[in-house]
């Protein structure tokens, strides 16, 4: 057998660095040593050649034994997915955690190698029931109805009708019902061939693609999709212990470049659900271009730090908005996501619709509509706005972004708006203000939208283990008033001018008693939504400090507190209590605000392969709290320290506690020096400064 090139030029190779080697081991050799290098010259040239002609012959012998061997197939799995097979398998984990969810069940490691977190149980079930009825109104249109566990038959409508009228309609009815004619209905678990499509870009263990398969109507496919082989991997092994492989379709891609590759609009999403650890914003370019037309996007964000003003710089640079820190931050931080959602599909002449709009434990999570229409996207900057916040009293005044007017003819004018709507200094306070912005300053929910989603949570309570919080959350975002940005909340008007706080319902009833309207809020338990203009706000609350009176003289000339509370109201309010203050969900007890569901509760440790348990890695972290703080020190050992410094008042000779000074008084103290600062008595005392 001859060998093939591939071999001849590698044995050239190896002739070709024989010879270099040789040539510049002589050099060295004599160089060094001169004639006796010459002997250790011709010994190093015997080892050095039989070394490599061994090497020669391993290598040939290994090529022609290759030869012989049967290649194997790559694996299917792999090359589906676009990966190399590899040659060293996984091991089986050693623990394993099986976790029923809903109408799934899927098992994961013990070892935080694939992400998952018990507390978004909520956060799952509110997206089944948001895509159920998002798929009951994409269908109804093609005539499509669909069937929920659980969920009993619609009643049919009871018209009054004649006996003549209601013989036509029978014999109507008969003549055109044909087998051919009957309503379609789509069910839970199998395939619908005009249903939805739905991709989870961030899926780990694929949890929530299984629950959609399980549990929503209307689907034709679901798209999981995880960078992670160990999370598609598991992925593939809960699909078929679900019995869903019918449905999931398991994907190992990058969620932007799967999303990038699926812009036609042949080819696009009709529901994308994106749940990322941290921020979404390297996801939403390429979301909002590979939802349909009209189609759903649904968007988590869990980097609440960020968006809730502990730093305005890097939310910047992820949403492009600069956030305040302000005590309405929690629906700012929905204002600014949906900006940065309206902000990205502007760009390809799209605009977004918000059907619903969560702040919820530590995340937030957004359901928008997305469409194209390059007229409506003029509108869009005049639905965003900037935010002016008073430093002193919490003021906060909104500046639109542009101005949209009606002209003759039905057409509309868009324009810059003018402004600003406050003077350098706030009126109320002297102080001076932060700005912020641009964010959402239309509507965040869909007030039809969110009534049928709680009317069928309603219907069917036993289909989710958190309906009692979803009708909570719900019922309160139906009392919203929708076209009031932010909030105020009631202990912050309380501190600001250093009196008693009243009740919600007396704030609530002076309001109502004024003439305003006023509101819950489901992002803060005491939050006040009005449209009271601040100034009625604060007189409000100056009538409430007269029955509460405030110790003026505690108060500096510069505080907000003195300013606000020197002017007096122009407006006298009633704290007299009125029957509609007490909105329903809160006569009713509704669960709007959950109770902290476990110990240690809140986002989870990234996902790492190789990681360690939840478990371990929990009892690490309670063991490192608090590890760089100083432990309490001993009184001997502080005084022995404080001892080795001078006193500053005995070389300045006006310390006059002698002996009993902390501090040493003798000039040659191991801490005197001439580099060393003096310090102060603590036991002395200051003298005031003038």
């Amino acid at each position: 057998m001859t060998s093939p090139p591939l071999y001849q030029h590698g044995g050239s190779q190896i002739l070709i660095r024989e010879t270099c080697i040789k040539t510049l081991f002589s050099s060295l050799c004599l160089k060094k040593f001169g004639g006796q290098g010459r002997l250790w010259m011709i010994h190093a040239r015997t080892v050095l050649w039989l070394s490599l002609t061994l090497r020669s012959t391993r290598s040939l012998c290994r090529a022609h034994f290759g030869e012989w061997q049967p290649q194997r197939p790559p694996n299917p799995g792999a090359m589906e997915n676009g990966t190399l097979p590899c040659r060293e398998e996984r091991p089986p984990s050693a623990q394993e955690t099986t976790i029923t969810e809903g109408a799934a069940k899927i098992v994961f490691p013990s070892s935080n190698e694939v992400f998952y977190n018990p507390v978004q149980e909520f956060n799952r079930d509110l997206t089944c029931a948001v895509i159920t009825e998002f798929a009951r109104i994409q269908l109804g249109t093609k005539g499509i109805q669909i069937k929920v566990p659980g969920e009993k038959d619609l009643p049919k409508v009871v018209v009054n009708l004649s006996e003549q009228e209601e013989e036509k309609v029978e014999s109507k009815d008969g003549e055109n019902l044909t087998p051919g004619d009957q309503p379609q209905i789509a069910v839970v678990g199998e395939i619908c061939e005009e249903g939805l499509r739905v991709l989870e870009g961030l899926a780990a263990s694929g949890l929530r693609s299984i629950r959609f398969a399980r549990e929503v109507p209307g689907l034709r496919s679901v798209v999981a999709n995880d960078a992670s082989a160990r999370a598609v991997d598991l992925m593939r092994h809960n699909v078929q212990l679900n019995g869903v492989a019918h449905l999931v379709q398991p994907s190992q891609a990058d969620a932007r470049m799967l999303m990038y590759q699926h812009q036609k609009v042949s080819e696009r999403f009709d529901v994308i659900d994106l749940d990322p650890y941290g921020s979404p914003a390297p996801f939403l370019d390429a979301a909002v271009q590979a939802v349909s037309e009209g189609g759903l996007l649904c968007v988590t964000c869990t980097d609440m730090a960020v968006l809730a003003g502990n730093s305005g710089e890097t939310c910047y640079s992820k949403y492009g908005a600069m956030a305040l820190k302000s005590r309405a931050c929690h629906e700012m931080a929905l204002r600014i996501v949906l900006h940065s959602l309206d902000l990205r599909a502007n760009c390809y002449q799209r605009f977004v619709v918000p059907l619903l709009s969560i702040s919820a434990d530590f995340y937030v999570r957004v359901f928008v509509r997305i469409f194209t229409g390059q007229a409506k996207v003029k509108a869009s900057a005049s639905k965003q706005a900037l935010v002016f916040q008073c430093v002193g009293c919490g003021a906060l005044h909104l500046q639109r972004l542009g101005k949209a007017a009606g002209a003759a003819g039905g057409w509309v004018k868009f324009s810059a708006a003018c402004g600003p709507p406050v003077s350098p200094e706030c009126e109320h306070c002297g102080q001076r203000h932060q700005l912020g912005g641009p964010l959402w300053a239309e509507p965040i929910h869909n007030l039809d939208f969110v009534g049928r989603v709680l009317e069928a949570v309603s219907a069917n309570p036993g289909r989710f283990h958190t309906s009692e919080r979803i009708r909570g959350v719900l019922s309160v975002i139906t009392e919203e008033l929708p076209d009031v940005p932010l909030y105020y909340t009631l202990d912050q008007l309380s501190s600001t001018i250093h009196c008693n706080t009243p009740s919600l319902l007396q704030l609530r009833s002076a309001l109502l008693h004024a003439g305003f309207r006023v509101s819950l809020s489901h992002a803060c338990k005491n939050a006040v939504k009005t449209d009271a203009p601040s100034s009625a706000l604060w007189d409000i609350m100056r009538c409430w400090e007269k029955e509460c009176p405030v110790k003026r003289e505690r108060l500096s000339e510069t505080s907000p507190a003195f300013r606000i509370l020197s002017v007096e109201p122009r407006l006298q309010a009633n704290f007299t209590i009125r029957e509609d203050a007490n909105p329903s969900s809160r006569q009713r007890g509704l669960k709007r605000f959950q109770a902290n569901p476990e110990a240690n509760w809140g986002p989870r440790p990234r996902a790492r392969p190789g990681a360690k348990a939840a478990s371990e890695a929990l009892e690490r972290r309670r063991l490192l709290q608090n590890k760089r703080k100083e432990p309490a020190e001993d009184p001997a050992q502080r005084s022995a320290r404080l001892k080795t410094f001078l006193c500053k008042r005995f070389k300045e000779g006006t310390c006059q506690r002698g002996d009993q000074c902390c501090y040493s008084h003798s000039p040659s103290s191991p801490g005197a020096s001439a580099d060393a600062t003096p310090t102060d008595c603590p036991e002395t005392p200051q003298p005031e400064p003038p």
